[in-house]
C-alpha cells in the first residue's frame, strides 16, 4: 500500500507540484507508523485537518510535560510530597543509589562541570539533573536537609552524592540563603565571657606611657649617646653620599 502510494507521489510530482506537499507529509507519517500504531489520514484531506493522530499524541504529552513542570516551578517543595515522588524515591535520598558511569574501576575524584550543555543531556546525568521537577530553592527545605550532614551540619561533598559542580554551587548558594532566611538551623560556636577587662591585663595590650620630657642636647634614648660609630664605617658612608653632603 505504502509502495504504491509512493508511485502514484511521483507521478503527480511529475505533472502538477501542488501535489507534493500532502503526499509528502503522509509519507512521513506512514513512517512514524513503522515505529509506533495509530491511524493515518488519507492524503488528500484539507491542510487544516491534521495529517497523523501520532503527531496530535505527541503534543498532548509534550503538552502535559511542561504542565507538570510549571506545576512545580512556582512551588517546588510540593514535589517532595507528592505519590509521584514517593513512587520514584520513597523515604531515601535523590541521590542515594547513584552511580556515575565512568572508565576504569576507580570512579573519578572530581565529578563532571554540569550534566546539561544547551539543549544536549549526557548519558548519565546527575541526581539533579535527571528530574526536572527537583529545583533547588532556598524554601525547598526538603531537599537542601538531603544534602547536608547531620553531624557537622556541612554539605556533603559531591563525589559523595554525585551532583554536577554547577548544581552543586547552586546547592551551597541555597543553603546558606535558607539559613540567612531562618529556614535551617546552624550553630554558632559558645563562647564564656568571665566579665573581667582584657584591655591592660597584660603588657603586649596595655596603653603606652606618655612620653619623656627631653632636655636640650639629651637623646631620647640613654644608651644611643654612650654608642661609638666605627670611623672606618663613617668614612665609607661619607665617601658614597659625598655628593648628597655638600
Amino acid at each position: 500500500m505504502a509502495a504504491s502510494f509512493q508511485g502514484i507521489a511521483k507521478l503527480l510530482g511529475r505533472l502538477s507540484p501542488s501535489f507534493l506537499h500532502p503526499l509528502r507529509q503522509y509519507r512521513l507519517c506512514l513512517q512514524r507508523l513503522r515505529v509506533g500504531p495509530g491511524p493515518c489520514l488519507s492524503p488528500f484531506v484539507p491542510p487544516s485537518h491534521s495529517f497523523c493522530k501520532a503527531l496530535s499524541l505527541q503534543d498532548e504529552n509534550a503538552t502535559q510535560a511542561t504542565e507538570a513542570l510549571l506545576r512545580y516551578k512556582e512551588s517546588p517543595w510540593d514535589y517532595l510530597e507528592s505519590e509521584e515522588y514517593i513512587e520514584k524515591y520513597g523515604t531515601k535520598p535523590v541521590w542515594e543509589g547513584y552511580r556515575r558511569n565512568h572508565k576504569g574501576g576507580i570512579p573519578p575524584q572530581k565529578t563532571r562541570k554540569t550534566c546539561i550543555r544547551g539543549d544536549k543531556i549526557c548519558g548519565n546525568p546527575c541526581p539533579l539533573c535527571r528530574d526536572p521537577n527537583i529545583i533547588i530553592h532556598y524554601q525547598n527545605v526538603k531537599l537542601l536537609q538531603q544534602f547536608i550532614s547531620p553531624q557537622t551540619g556541612m554539605a556533603y561533598d559531591p563525589t559523595r552524592t554525585g551532583v554536577c559542580m554547577k548544581r552543586q554551587k547552586k546547592l551551597h548558594e541555597a543553603i546558606d540563603a535558607a539559613k540567612d532566611h531562618g529556614f535551617l538551623p546552624f550553630q554558632i560556636p559558645y563562647v564564656e565571657f568571665s566579665g573581667e577587662d582584657y584591655s591592660n591585663s597584660h603588657d603586649a595590650v596595655g596603653s603606652t606611657s606618655p612620653p619623656q620630657s627631653l632636655a636640650s642636647g639629651e637623646t631620647w634614648y640613654k644608651w644611643y649617646s654612650e654608642i661609638t660609630p666605627d670611623e672606618k664605617e663613617v668614612a665609607k658612608v661619607k665617601k658614597t653620599y659625598k655628593a648628597y653632603l655638600k
